[in-house]
């Protein structure tokens, strides 16, 4: 059997603490702070729904409330919640050293990112000291497709389930620069397969080149990707793959050999029913 696409229905799924997770969800760049209508338009709940929701969370710490405005906002015990990822990932914990010494030897900006779906979402990373072009936070998610780090994943993994992640992709054009193409996109993991390393050239963000080589488990399974990522003012494509390919292989293969990642299932058989993979990949065990 596939993975129901009712898991809502579900006796174990508690529609409350659903409603109470996208209060804390609707908060974006564009609205930090929402009075209670704000936010009923933006979760789809009634406000009294979110009244209750919001009290209990400001109550616990996770929102604070302007006494004047009478708007929320995420409050710092929020943090918390993505902090406990990051303090119990065995990925950032063990890669967080090589990762710091890769951004001392290159002086460039260096980045740890593992797939969740169809995203790359960035979990570690060390800035440059030189000027930033690009600032990708811890918690970033940027496409599969379009991202180095993306496909350094997915040229580690069986080429047909390599393509089907890339068919199931929404392969729209952030810049001008972006691969859509198929075949394109398909040659560019037949790169990453030759040379150990996955490339991208203003993808994403004109001017924003990325280098990107996979990290393998114990059992060989791709569980995130190195980056180093360099703005093309100061450096060329062809130059930032030369300086930085062997550099992001090394680093990969020194936290994959570091004995902190033990073995784990291949992400896409590990989404939840409401992911972006939902009953669109085989599992193990999966009937036919």
């Amino acid at each position: 059997m596939t993975q129901t696409r009712n898991a809502e229905d579900s006796p174990l799924f508690i529609a409350a603490l659903a409603r109470g997770v996208s209060v804390l969800r609707a908060f974006s760049e564009g609205q930090p702070a929402m009075t209670l209508p704000e936010l009923a338009e933006a979760t789809g709940l009634s406000k009294s729904s979110v009244q209750r929701f919001t009290h209990t969370l400001w109550t616990l710490g996770y929102l604070r409330k302007d006494p004047l405005s009478k708007k929320f906002s995420l409050g710092p015990w929020s943090l918390e919640l993505g902090m406990k990822y990051v303090q119990t990932s065995p990925l950032v914990l063990g890669g967080n050293p090589f990762l710091h010494t890769l951004n001392r030897n290159s002086q460039e900006t260096c980045s740890l990112a593992e797939p969740d779906g169809l995203d790359m979402v960035y979990v570690a990373r060390f800035a440059t000291h030189k000027e930033m072009f690009v600032n990708m936070p811890v918690g970033m998610r940027l496409p599969l497709y379009c991202t180095a780090a993306g496909r350094a994943v997915l040229a580690k993994l069986d080429p047909a389930v390599a393509r089907g992640l890339l068919e199931r992709c929404d392969r729209k054009a952030y810049t001008a620069a972006t691969i859509t193409s198929m075949d394109e996109l398909l040659a560019e993991l037949e790169f990453a397969r030759r040379h150990g390393y996955a490339r991208s050239n203003g993808e994403f963000y004109p001017g924003d080149i990325t280098v990107s080589a996979a990290v393998l488990d114990a059992g060989g399974t791709p569980v995130g990707a190195v980056n180093v990522s360099v703005p093309s003012s100061r450096w060329s494509f062809e130059q930032a793959q030369a300086v930085f390919g062997p550099q992001v292989v090394e680093t990969a293969h020194a936290i994959s050999a570091s004995r902190t990642l033990g073995r784990s299932r291949p992400f896409y058989e590990m989404e939840p029913p409401g992911g972006a993979l939902r009953d669109a990949m085989p599992f193990a065990g999966d009937e036919a």
